[in-house]
């Protein structure tokens, strides 16, 4: 978005084609994993609109962990007022499973497992 936020009204389209997706997986029967910010509660209620049976999962970081793993990545486009605007505009989810992403990858995948039951 050429370092300029974009607005609900931007985020749309891709919402609905990203619902759209979940809901041919979830006709099909398929296990799948949906990775995306969903930043609002709003976004997230287009994303699960019939379908009850999704599990959201919230990696939980703070602004310095997440900054810092974005400037450890080589050429990433997100300015740090870019990032400041995207925690300005989260809203937690509050029937999520909450995972610290400060955790070990291995470790936040175990839990993940372990919270929405999936077999190991």
């Amino acid at each position: 978005a050429g370092g300029i936020p974009l607005t609900d009204q931007d985020r749309q389209p891709w919402l609905q084609t990203l619902h759209d997706l979940m809901t041919a997986q979830l006709h099909d029967n398929r296990s799948f994993v949906l990775a995306c910010s969903a930043l609002k509660q709003a976004y997230r209620d287009i994303l699960l609109a019939g379908h009850a049976n999704v599990s959201i999962v919230y990696l939980r970081g703070d602004f310095d962990l997440i900054w810092a793993r974005m400037q450890a990545r080589e050429g990433h486009y997100m300015r740090a007022e870019m990032l400041q605007s995207q925690f300005d505009a989260l809203e937690a989810p509050t029937d999520a499973l909450i995972i610290e992403a400060g955790l070990d990858p291995d470790e936040i995948v175990v839990q993940i497992r372990s919270g929405c039951e999936i077999g190991m």
